[in-house]
């Protein structure tokens, strides 16, 4: 019997097939059933009565005609017999007779049932489990609570649940109800065709005269993963249609899966194209759906599944073999199986084929594997610099390079190092005298190298004038001053580890500025000072601007200021997260994306005057710590909700060494017309004290008066501030005040910020005056309306320097369409008519800006809008684009107040797309973790489904190399009191991140509870293996000298002992054996 299906009807009771039907699950229908049945059993029964009565009155010897003879002979005998089945006959109608005279009587005082239910059902039953309280009927238990009161015997109590129980006939165990988990998994699973049985009666073919037996192994019912051949694309269908309608089912042929048949569609389409990387990719990620990365072995398993595929893919075309792509991934799945000589091999044919891809990974490789420390990361990067190339087209890949190094240097606690080989670089790319324009970079090295020696102020320092101010002024000396910060000792403590990791991690948090030869941390610790020739080998000559922009945005993210979508715009698709994510891992991040322990459960229920009353659901910010989206998508100076939501805040500058950051905006600065500098630089302050940078703004304006750009950001600031009247000066100067052409750069975005301004303050009338202003119109009226919705038109169809300019006039479009006519979908329709563009970035602008809109029409304005207009848009964007959070915190904004949670935690789960498991990058699994505990009172729920989550992005090569991924699951541990679970994982991290010193220093503060003395200076002694920066020694902690030894004394002691009890019991067992 085949489950029903509950695809297109909510489920009731009348669906459910009737596994144990008893007296309080009969339907009405049943009834009517036996109501019917019984009164044509009367019926019956008069009848058969009239008739007795009639066979009565018959004469007896007419029965005797029945039975024929043969013979006169035996005519008595005959006789005899007959009488005697006659007699035997009357017996048994007068016994049936007496039953139903005894029947009949015995119905008469039936007693009537104790209670009626309810013979339709409640559906809610389904939902909930379980019958409500008020249908419960009064009982009352006796004997021990073992029976109810006015039941027959045979009814015994099986449990008691809530206000009720549950009875069951005699001692058997309940049967599993409709209800209960395994039942309703059973029903709603869908339903399939099994495999028909083929006709034949033997089971075992017969070949010349004996049966083939089958072997001890049995036959394989699937396929084996390590078996990947093509499936056979033809097929026999010359089959008339007559012999068609027989189907399949005749012949006994199984069904393909939906699985199998992806694989084979993906087949035919490589038959007649082999060298489609794309569907060659497709069947690889198919392929490996099959396995999940959570189950055993699953890691060797899909590798080997990888090389497979891959191997076959690089010989079935000559271009496959130079398509990095492929071999990337080929590189990746040998790693976890192929032996260290083969690898290294494998690494030295794939770096002839060149690239950045193929050497940033292999450089990836190379500080996996930690051989010679931190030293031989500086060898490799060289290599690969010298490799890519002295062209302009390769000074941004070279820059990804020293970018990945400088966060090595980071990782290890080399930190004075990263800043130097920045601090250098500006100085060469920004700072060159005039006396070195033009001459060779190795002439120019040399002269740096004297000013770095002379150790005055460089970029980022207090009065630092920079290269070219020290060698206009004469070379003078550097004075002494103390620009370190004074690394202390712990004396909260008394334990000397904790003591020693306290240190350590002040100590990383605040000296990252390099120190001098004169200063006196020089002395204790050496590499607070660092050498030019430690960084030489890594700069570069950069030439092109593009370079140095992305430079200046490089050295930011080092400093800790995350830039949204920055390091995929220098490389898209690269897995270049992995390691550039680094802020996530900051103290003031950590504690944003956890939840506090306080909140981490609360009554969810509370009673008054007897009564349960629930509490209103409480939940924090839809717009979370973790921000992530496309370069260029949201603006460094544009908010969302009034908690003004934007791309740097106050949490995320705590922990960022302010002044240095200052002094780098201020002296990497390129004239008045570096107007994107100085929108980060304002945004920077804005986050610090928006005071402070209106201040600022008003410098720069002073400047560049007729800066655009400079005005639109001086607006924007001051609606930051509040002061509305005063942004609406600042417009009115700049776009009624002077005229300007609508295609001018940055006049649309000034124009949608004043209409949004207004739209946002609630004036209606003034926003739609102001969109029909835009559009070079006045007036109002239908005629004045349609002719300002043509002028927009045709000023968004019109050529724009920028693509953000053209968004704008789209968006005053839209808006004018949704203020006149009232429709989202017409005002949606608007931004799904927009031609592609050339770049994801773009598309993803629009869909974002088109949800702003409708978020703000329907969330933010409280506008009469259906809900699922939003919901499905924002669906479809998720799916989209996962990694955008600006569209997950209006996701979550629009899933408030439901009661399930199906949507959020269909995207939190490991989902599937285009038939293949989505591969999540580091910001959807940070971003999920806080998801977790969005909803206060929920973190301890949704534990579990966190750590599958996590576990998840550990088994996958997408996120598996990640020292932020295991810096966030063992904080996840270290919170939820799993500390030996920690312990466990943290082997397995500094075995993957094996420079990460974070990850070890975790071992000697939250963890050290669960490690021993020996095993941590075990870790202090790996650290020094693999060339990790250690500030301080263990050996200036009196007491871990003495508490380690005292360890290792005890332990020397029970060796002994043991030693000494083995020697005994074997001297003992020579002696009873000397005869033998």
């Amino acid at each position: 019997m085949t489950a029903p299906s509950f695809s297109s009807f909510p489920p009731s009771f009348a669906s459910f097939p009737e596994l144990e039907p008893g007296p309080s699950r009969r339907t009405s229908s049943s009834v009517r059933n036996d109501s019917v049945d019984a009164r044509h059993k009367t019926k019956r029964d008069k009848s058969k009565r009239r008739s007795d009565k009639k066979d009565e009155e018959k004469n007896p010897s007419e029965e005797g005609h029945l039975a024929p003879s043969k013979d006169s002979l035996h005519r008595s005998d005959t006789w005899t017999t007959n009488r005697i089945l006659d007699d035997e006959k009357l017996k048994a109608e007068e016994d049936r007779r007496r039953l139903a005279q005894q029947d009949q009587e015995h119905n008469q005082w039936v007693p009537r049932p104790l209670f009626y239910s309810d013979r339709r059902g409640d559906p809610l039953n389904i939902t909930y489990g379980s019958l409500h309280d008020r249908d419960v009927p009064k009982y009352h238990l006796v004997s021990h609570g073992k029976h109810v009161l006015g039941l027959d015997g045979a009814w015994s109590v099986f449990r008691r649940a809530g206000k009720g129980v549950e009875i069951t006939i005699g001692g058997r165990q309940k049967q599993p109800s409709l209800t209960e988990f395994g039942s309703r998994a059973l029903l709603a699973a869908p339903s399939r065709r099994l495999i028909t049985t083929s006709g034949d009666s033997h089971r075992y073919e017969e070949v010349d005269g004996f049966l083939r037996l089958p072997s001890r192994a049995g036959r394989r019912t699937e396929t084996d993963y390590r078996s990947i051949t093509k499936f056979d694309t033809n097929s026999d269908s010359e089959s008339s249609p007559s012999e068609g309608e027989s189907s399949d089912d005749d012949l006994g042929s199984p069904t393909l899966t939906t699985h199998q048949l992806t694989i084979k569609a993906l087949e035919e389409i490589l038959a007649s194209n082999p060298s489609s990387i794309e569907t060659w990719s497709s069947l690889l990620s198919q392929s490996l759906s099959a396995i999940p990365v959570t189950s055993k072995n699953a890691t060797k398993a899909r590798s080997e599944i990888t090389l497979a595929i891959i191997s076959r893919a690089r010989t079935a075309h000559p271009s496959n073999f130079k398509s990095r792509t492929l071999l990337l991934k080929y590189l990746r799945a040998g790693e976890e199986v192929w032996h260290g000589s083969k690898l290294n091999a494998e690494w030295e044919d794939a770096l002839k084929l060149g690239g950045i891809e193929v050497w940033m990974e292999w450089l990836e490789w190379r500080i996996r594997k930690s051989v010679g420390g931190i030293d031989a990361v500086v060898t490799d990067a060289t290599r690969g610099l010298k490799a890519l190339g002295n062209s302009e087209e390769s000074e941004v890949d070279k820059l990804r390079t020293v970018w990945r190094v400088a966060v090595a240097f980071q990782e290890a606690g080399f930190y004075e190092r990263a800043i130097a080989l920045f601090q250098a670089q500006a100085e060469l790319t920004f700072e060159v005298p005039q006396s070195l324009y033009g001459l060779p970079v190795e002439m120019q090295l040399e002269s740096l190298e004297e000013f770095w020696d002379s150790e005055v102020p460089r970029v980022g320092e207090p009065d630092s004038k920079g290269w070219s101010g020290w060698m206009s002024s004469g070379r003078p000396e550097a004075n002494p001053t103390n620009t370190t910060a004074y690394m202390g000792i712990d004396t909260t403590s008394t334990d000397p580890f904790i003591r020693w990791y306290n240190d350590e991690t002040r100590a990383d948090s605040l000296s990252w500025i390099p120190a001098r030869s004169i200063d006196e941390t020089s002395t204790s610790d050496p590499y607070a000072t660092v050498l030019f020739s430690d960084i030489k080998a890594l700069l570069l000559s950069l030439t092109t601007q593009r370079a140095k922009n992305a430079f200046r945005f490089i050295w930011l993210s080092v400093l800790g200021l995350h830039i949204p979508g920055f390091v995929e715009s220098l490389a898209n698709g690269a897995w270049n997260d992995r390691w550039s994510y680094r802020h996530l891992t900051s103290t003031s991040h950590l504690s944003s994306i956890f939840p506090e322990k306080g909140a981490a459960r609360q009554v969810l229920a509370d009673s008054h005057a007897g009564t349960l009353i629930g509490k209103e659901r409480e939940y924090s910010l839809a717009f979370g710590p973790v921000k992530d989206w496309s370069w260029g998508v949201f603006g460094p100076l544009e908010w969302v909700g009034q908690e003004h939501w934007r791309m740097w805040t106050r949490k995320d500058v705590q922990g960022v060494n302010e002044e240095f950051v200052r002094a780098v905006f201020n002296q990497l600065r390129c004239g008045t017309e570096d107007y994107e500098w100085d929108v980060y630089s304002l945004a920077f302050e804005a986050a610090v004290n928006v005071k402070n940078a209106l201040k600022i703004s008003r410098s720069l304006l002073s400047n560049a008066r007729d800066s655009l750009p400079h005005w639109a950001v001086h607006a924007r600031l001051e609606r930051l501030r509040g002061r509305i009247e005063d942004a609406r000066k600042v417009y009115q100067t700049v776009l009624i005040s002077t005229r300007h052409s609508p295609t001018q750069a940055f006049i649309g975005q000034l124009w949608w910020d004043w209409v949004e301004m207004e739209w946002l303050s609630g004036d209606l009338d003034v926003t739609l005056r102001l969109v029909m202003r835009s559009g070079n119109v006045d007036g109002t009226g239908g005629m004045m309306i349609l002719r300002a919705k043509r002028n927009l038109e045709d000023i968004i169809n019109a050529m724009h320097g920028r693509w953000k300019d053209r968004e704008a006039w789209v968006k005053l479009r839209a808006l004018m369409e949704l203020l006149t006519a009232s429709s989202p979908l017409a005002a949606l329709a608007l931004f799904d008519s927009q031609p592609a563009g050339e770049s994801d970035c773009t598309r993803e602008s629009l869909m974002v800006a088109s949800l702003l809109m409708l978020y703000n029409h329907s969330i933010a304005l409280r506008r009469p809008t259906p809900p699922a207009i939003l919901r499905d848009r924002l669906q479809f964007a998720m799916e989209t684009y996962p990694s955008n959070t600006i569209i997950l915190g209006m996701f979550l904004e629009a899933e408030k107040g439901y009661g399930v949670w199906g949507r959020v935690r269909g995207q939190l789960g490991e989902g599937v797309a285009n038939g293949s498991a989505k591969q999540k990058s580091v910001v959807r699994r940070v971003a999920e973790v806080w998801v977790s505990g969005w909803e206060k009172g929920r973190w301890e729920v949704e534990v579990e489904r966190t750590r599958s989550g996590l576990v998840a992005a550990l088994e996958s090569d997408r996120t598996r190399n990640s020292a932020v991924i295991w810096r966030i699951v063992l904080e996840f541990e270290i919170r939820t009191g799993q500390l030996q679970r920690a312990k466990n994982l943290l082997y397995r991290a500094v075995g993957e991140c094996p420079l990460a010193k974070e990850l070890y220093l975790l071992a000697f503060g939250p963890l050290r509870h669960a490690f021993k003395p020996s095993e941590l200076t075990d870790f202090v002694d790996i650290m020094a293996e693999r060339g990790l920066r250690m500030r301080r020694g263990l050996e200036g902690y009196g007491r871990v000298l003495e508490v380690t030894q005292g360890t290792q004394d005890i332990s020397d002691e029970g060796s002994a002992e043991g030693s000494e009890d083995d020697i005994e019991h074997e001297a003992k067992e020579r002696r009873r054996l000397m005869p033998y």
